[in-house]
């Protein structure tokens, strides 16, 4: 069994009567659908649809557990706190391990990852409980990945990127049914205008290495493709214009090479 510890994530507890119903008007995904067995991935934005955090959800006894990037968790903390006003609900971080494995049916107490099937599973060990033997480590998981076209959180810009744009509706992180949540209105009227003209896209080189972060991608005859956000040698993930998802083209003398996965979409006119 293919299995790593993601030593980047931390875990926080939201426990209460009212955890459901709190959690259930902050989110982009639908918190009623947790239990022991299914995990949820969600997002926590501004109230103009901006990025926060994204995690992981999941029910545990009587409470929920969010697997969220450790870069992340302070913000979210203090943010949640500041929602809960006078919900019956207690929030803390807990001391815990996350753990992620593929190619092996998921040992007990894991949950498949929501986003995709060929991402396998994800647990979470509290501490003081067992915990699992790893035959991989951090950058073999992240490796996977961005094989799979899943980025990591850090490419998410906090009170800058939306969630269509970076594929949290092809990757089931956004219900359309649950009802209204912080930032709901800006999603969905992208969602049912058609308003996606940027997405995350995994792209690669066969030069060296592809541009560094941040560097917006320009073709000879001055017109913008989009923005390299995450680089991993010759590959990496950019901000792409629709035009340029399934496009390659020459940055600077750099061959650019757009590889959307196998679950992004065929027809661009479905997205």
């Amino acid at each position: 069994m293919a299995c790593a510890r993601l030593s980047d994530r931390r875990v926080i507890s939201i426990s209460g009567p009212d955890r459901v119903a709190f959690l259930q008007g902050l989110v982009s995904n639908d918190v009623a659908t947790c239990d022991a067995r299914t995990m949820i991935w969600a997002a926590l934005l501004t109230p103009k649809g901006r990025y926060r955090a994204d995690f992981f959800l999941s029910a545990r006894d009587d409470r929920l557990l969010l697997d969220i990037d450790e870069t992340r968790a302070d913000a979210t903390l203090t943010q949640l706190k500041r929602y809960s006003l006078r919900a019956k609900i207690e929030i803390s971080l807990l001391q815990g391990q996350v753990f992620a494995g593929w190619d092996a049916p998921p040992p007990s107490g894991a949950c498949a990852d929501p986003r995709l099937p060929q991402a396998g599973w994800r647990k979470i060990i509290l501490d003081g409980a067992d915990t699992l033997q790893c035959d991989h480590d951090l950058s073999d998981y992240a490796a996977r990945c961005l094989a799979l076209g899943l980025p990591p959180s850090s490419i998410y810009q906090i009170d800058e990127t939306l969630l269509l744009e970076a594929n949290f509706d092809l990757l089931h992180g956004i219900s359309w049914t649950k009802g209204c949540y912080v930032g709901q209105e800006v999603t969905a009227r992208m969602h049912y205008r058609g308003g996606v003209k940027k997405r995350l896209v995994p792209v690669k080189t066969s030069q060296a290495c592809l541009p560094a972060p941040g560097t917006i991608l320009m073709l000879d005859d001055g017109q913008e493709a989009g923005e390299i956000r995450l680089v991993f040698g010759q590959s990496g993930f950019a901000l792409l214009r629709k035009p340029f998802w399934r496009r390659s083209f020459r940055h600077n003398g750099v061959d650019i090479i757009p590889s959307p996965p196998a679950w992004f979409p065929i027809d661009d006119s479905d997205i």
